[in-house]
């Protein structure tokens, strides 16, 4: 049988088959997506590239193995670490004495039988205050060892309390005299080692201490990641409302303590180290190789692999027999269940390859969703094959890389020479009447798309599909992808519009409204641009450090960073570093001398904009005529950037940027601001045309995300982008009735989202395209329709100023609510049901589905689907619990 004809292609410098390189590998070493492949230029054999890394050697170290016989040839051995994530279960209570001890106190006990750094961060509500906000409890109720949190908490740190079982307990328990004038205890548990926050039903634990406790039956607690600080979500419906008290529940006489007890499953994630050694052998009288995989995991773990040839770098299924277990995954790779060891201790596995392999690549499957890479930098394990035994040597790492180039210079051939075969013919048919420019613009568009191919060859991949659903084992305490992309549960709120500098307060009155989009359910509010500006808005920025403007003063502005820390919300800075207004002209009266700290001259001017005659060099992106555009490739101008966005990070508080017009210059710039100032969150606005032709939208929207995925790419991943493609498509589809636009030819979402979802923000207005502005406003009255697509679909979204504060905030509250209570994520799994005329439905992570459209629509299945949310033209379903 010959080797299969399907093959998965790597380019170097891509990622792996999850696109892990572009996810992050401090993410995939966790979990990671299925590999995928997608066709490319190089299928003329049947072969399917992936754009994948799979260059990482398995190691420089080649060990002899010891304890074969001279059949047996020498051998390479390399172990490999491999981190995984575990769930590990146990129970938290929670339980009050009402009955005064030997000392007259009752108490709270809070507790859980989970390994682990555990602290209560707690605060109480006053008898005689409304509402559920926290107050630091008086020093004689605080537990020894416990530390004021700013003026609104506590943080008690649990002791350990051995059990007769052996079993570590960890308790704290706060004591108080029955007339205390406090109406509650409020509190959540934090795991210092991971950082990880635990609450009740996604809300902060209140036990009432004037009546009964009304928490109400054993449920999850849910996990919220890093340090979110207090109020991580307020209560939700009708449980949000203050707890009526009657004049005998409150003051110091006749208060009622109900003593109650109870149990709370709790589950947390945890980091565990292990190990995989690959063992290579030469059987000199088979002439094969003899692969024996071992490793401590235990439990089922499968093998994801395929074999190349002459080190090209090409996954190849190897001819039958495969070993026994093995299953063939899309007749791109082979899955083997290793075999569990006598001992019990780990799997193992061991089978035969032929002598004409140089290479096996593989990971690790644990289940449908975890994937096991190469630590050190993310990408699959390649264990050399070639000339096993000749003094463990494999092939010279820099003609292995020649011959990378050389397979990329010549795929790069081919192309070039099919686009000159059309020139040729493209310039045969110039002469011929005007009936063939419908033939001439197809030959264009096919020379256009190809030269595109041809230029990814030699850069980073197109990304053919990236993303796919990824479950995250440790949903909300894991780590960030990368710096810059935030949790992936975040939702964003733009907190201005075109309008909102005219007040001259608008951080003051932005800081009012930071508990109600908290208890909405934002994440993060995007704040307007904070420095000096020629212009009321804030986007012809001056002095950079003078951080008084039209939006309110420098110290207006920290305190609302501090307002929104407090309430929970992450703060992001709009940054705009692609142009500049000068404060002097030069000797031609040109404005382009710059004042303040960063005092630049004309250098810092790209000299290819004729109206400020910059002497820097040649700008790296589109021009920005309306002021000077900064060169991005001068080094003090860099140095200066970083500096200053540095010094945003702290002495402002901002949690990260999202950052103006970035089409202005390359985003490898980007890239290094983002290193360097290390923000929570970042997105670009990348915003140019969609294609049309003859002046209607065209399906196919490819080109216009491929511009954004590069830009993205180019940052390298540290940031995501707005994702405009998909607002574009929504216009279309919405406004003309033509749904059929919100699936792509493969069946995906046809924008950013479709391809790369963890760096797509989408949204449906800004102050750019709605507000005063309006410069594409989204269609009038089918607002919700698009807040019911991009608030149920992952990607991370974002909702406009004017839409929150309106008649549409009840309806955008509940599908915030139905975000958050499913768990919807930037990479949650979508599944697109149906795209017609006048129908759009998907089914996302197999518990919510949704339509938009005037036609009538159910799900079916065996879930039992109830209704969560619907109005006009648009209905929410989620799965019965």
């Amino acid at each position: 049988m010959s080797v299969g004809s399907w093959c998965i292609r790597a380019i170097p410098g891509a990622a792996p088959p999850a696109r892990a390189g572009l996810l992050g590998s401090a993410f995939l070493q966790v979990s990671a997506a299925r590999p995928r492949a997608g066709r490319c230029r190089a299928a003329q054999h049947g072969r399917v590239r992936l754009g994948g890394r799979v260059v990482a050697r398995a190691g420089a170290a080649e060990t002899p193995v010891a304890g074969t016989d001279e059949d047996a040839g020498a051998g390479f051995s390399e172990t490999f670490p491999l981190r995984r994530c575990q769930a590990v279960e146990g129970k938290a209570w929670v339980r009050v004495d009402a009955e005064p001890d030997a000392e007259g106190k009752c108490k709270v006990v809070v507790g859980c039988n989970v390994a682990g750094k555990w602290v209560l961060h707690w605060g109480v509500s006053y008898d005689d205050e409304h509402g559920r906000e926290w107050d630091q409890p008086p020093l004689e109720m605080r537990p020894p060892g416990s530390v004021a949190i700013k003026d609104y908490a506590i943080e008690t740190p649990l002791e350990i309390l051995p059990n007769s079982e052996g079993r570590l307990l960890y308790e704290v328990q706060i004591k108080f005299d029955k007339d205390i004038p406090i109406a509650a205890v409020n509190f959540v548990l934090k795991e210092e080692e991971t950082g990880a926050w635990f609450q009740h039903k996604g809300r902060d634990f209140r036990i009432p201490l004037n009546g009964s406790f009304n928490g109400g039956g054993k449920q999850d607690i849910d996990i919220w990641p890093g340090d979110l600080g207090h109020a991580l979500k307020k209560y939700e419906g009708s449980s949000s409302q203050p707890q009526n008290t009657s004049p005998q529940d409150t003051g110091l006489s006749g208060k009622h303590i109900s003593g109650f007890y109870e149990e709370y499953p709790i589950l947390k994630s945890e980091y565990v180290q292990n190990l995989v050694t690959v063992t290579v052998r030469r059987d000199i009288k088979t002439h094969k190789r003899l692969v024996v995989f071992d490793t401590d995991i235990p439990g089922d773990v499968v093998i994801h692999w395929g074999v190349c040839k002459d080190n090209n770098m090409t996954w190849e299924i190897p001819p039958e027999p495969h070993p026994p277990t093995t299953k063939i995954f899309r007749q791109k790779a082979l899955q083997t269940l290793l075999q569990q060891k006598a001992d019990g201790a780990g799997n193992s596995i061991s089978f035969s390859l032929d002598a004409e392999y140089s290479c096996l690549f593989f990971v690790l499957k644990l289940d449908e969703y975890t994937w096991l890479r190469n630590l050190e930098n993310g990408s699959d394990f390649c264990v050399p094959l070639t000339r096993v035994g000749q003094h463990g040597s494999t092939q010279d790492p820099d003609k292995a890389e020649a011959q990378k180039v050389e397979d990329k210079s010549s795929q790069a051939d081919g192309l070039i020479s099919d686009i000159r075969n059309l020139v040729v013919g493209l310039s045969s048919r110039r002469g011929q009447k005007a009936k063939n420019k419908v033939l001439q613009e197809d030959i264009l568009q096919e020379i256009e798309r190809l030269a595109a191919v041809a230029y990814s060859i030699f850069r980073s991949p197109t990304i053919d599909s990236v993303d796919e659903s990824v479950h995250l084992d440790d949903t909300l305490s894991a780590k960030p992808a990368c710096s810059g992309t935030g949790s992936g549960f975040e939702i964003l709120c733009q907190g201005f519009n075109w309008e909102s500098h005219k007040s001259g307060k608008c951080y003051v009155e932005l800081g009012r409204k930071a508990k109600d989009l908290s208890s909405l359910g934002f994440t993060i509010v995007w704040s307007p641009p904070p420095t000096d500006s020629v212009s009321p808005e804030g986007y012809m920025p001056r002095d950079l450090y003078n951080l008084n403007s039209r939006y309110g003063s420098m110290d207006e502005l920290k305190e609302l960073v501090k307002i929104f820390h407090e309430a929970g919300i992450k703060v992001l800075g709009d940054a705009v570093l692609n142009h500049r207004c000068a404060q002097f002209q030069n000797n031609n009266g040109v404005w382009n001398i710059f004042g303040g700290r960063m005092n630049w001259d004309d250098r810092a001017v790209v000299a290819d904009d004729p109206h400020f005659q910059g002497r820097g060099n040649k700008s790296s992106g589109d021009n920005f005529h309306a002021a000077p555009n900064i060169d991005h490739s001068q080094e003090f101008v860099r140095n200066d950037l970083k500096e200053w966005l540095c010094w945003m990070r702290k002495e402002v508080g901002y949690d990260g940027w999202r950052l103006d017009f970035v089409r202005g210059f390359w985003g490898g710039y980007v890239k290094d601001y983002l290193e360097a100032s290390e923000p929570y969150f970042a997105v670009g606005e990348y915003w140019d045309s969609l294609s049309y032709t003859y002046g209607e939208m065209d399906y196919n929207q490819d080109a216009h995300r491929q511009r954004i995925v590069d830009w993205i790419n180019a940052t390298n991943g540290t940031a995501g982008a707005f994702d405009v493609t998909t607002k574009g498509i929504l216009h279309a589809a919405l406004e003309r009735s033509e749904y059929w636009r919100l699936s792509d030819e493969k069946g995906k979402p046809p924008g950013v989202l479709g391809w790369w979802p963890s760096r797509a923000v989408t949204f449906i207005e800004n102050h750019d395209t709605g507000s005063t502005q309006g410069h594409w406003r989204f269609p009038y009255g089918m607002e919700l329709q698009g807040y019911a697509y991009i608030l149920t679909h992952p990607g991370t979204p974002a909702v406009f100023y004017d839409h929150i504060f309106s008649h549409l905030q009840p309806e955008i509250a509940k599908f915030i609510s139905i975000r958050r209570r499913l768990k919807i994520h930037c990479r949650s799994k979508i599944k697109i049901l149906k795209a017609d005329r006048s129908l759009y439905a998907a089914e996302i992570d197999e518990k919510l589905t949704m339509k938009i459209g005037s036609e009538h629509f159910e799900p079916n299945g065996p879930q039992n689907w109830i209704v969560a949310a619907e109005g006009q033209d648009y209905k929410i379903w989620e799965v019965a619990s």
